[in-house]
């Protein structure tokens, strides 16, 4: 398992990220790529591997949390070393999702039973989700990045290949939001036994993923079809904004005329 050796080699800042690490259906889908590269030399990721810990090690950081968990979110460990406990995930996505059309939400038997509705139908649509979700996750100490994102999709129903998305640990530091992407072997619930179960030392965030160009043979039609009616739909919502605001100048300027018309001489 790897953790960081640095906390700030390999973060790159909120404004920097928002600026070359991803597109949206709200702004243009086309990116310098020399940015993209600056990015990714910005934000590459230093790692340095370290011995597993004893199990007396993990009793101990295990007894050490739970002290400072307030919300009986504790862990739990179990006789052969693993342990479990739960995360909680921040839903940042600027893209719209897909999901089956017309299919009414998981409930709890459905859980149970591993039913997957997605399955059912064939009819796709896309929606936002909101930026402020969260997600909380009952997961075990040997659960990965890819199951946690595979997990989280099915949750919400998305259909969308889950190699699209990434898992971010997020810190704040030096009043700074930084970011850094997870490797998909990695495991959240060690790295949250790591830095306690204080969020504002370390968080997790589901974002897309972004590497490089847009690989647009990894939409299908339906759902590049969906971003050409989004911003088609975001196109004239802007004009009339923009319409709006000059008639309000044009009122503005004709009452002004109308008075200084009206004053004597």
């Amino acid at each position: 398992m790897t953790v960081d050796s640095s906390m700030s080699s390999g973060y790159c800042s909120l404004d920097e990220e928002l600026e070359d690490c991803f597109f949206t259906a709200k702004t243009t889908f086309f990116r310098n790529i020399q940015s993209k590269h600056l990015s990714k030399s910005i934000c590459r990721a230093v790692e340095e591997t370290q011995r597993p810990p004893t199990l007396q090690e993990i009793k101990q950081k295990i007894d050490s949390y739970n002290s400072r968990e307030k919300h009986c979110l504790g862990m739990k460990l179990s006789e052969d070393g693993t342990y479990t406990g739960f995360i909680k995930v921040h839903l940042k996505l600027r893209r719209p999702v897909t999901v089956p059309a017309g299919i009414r939400p998981q409930s709890i038997y459905d859980a149970i039973k591993e039913v997957n509705l997605a399955a059912t139908t064939d009819k796709r649509t896309s929606f936002y989700l909101p930026l402020d979700a969260i997600k909380q996750l009952h997961i075990s100490s040997t659960t990965t990045v890819s199951e946690v994102i595979q997990g989280l999709l099915k949750k919400f129903m998305v259909v969308d290949n889950p190699q699209k998305f990434a898992l971010f640990k997020q810190i704040h530091k030096d009043g700074q939001v930084l970011f850094q992407k997870l490797s998909i072997a990695d495991c959240p619930l060690y790295l949250r036994l790591l830095a306690g179960p204080d969020t504002d030392v370390l968080s997790f965030v589901l974002k897309e993923n972004e590497t490089g160009e847009v690989e647009w043979d990894a939409f299908s039609i339906p759902e590049l079809q969906n971003f050409l009616t989004i911003l088609e739909k975001e196109e004239q919502d802007k004009i009339q904004q923009v319409q709006k605001k000059y008639n309000k100048f044009r009122q503005k300027l004709e009452e002004a005329i109308r008075e200084s018309q009206g004053k004597p001489g």
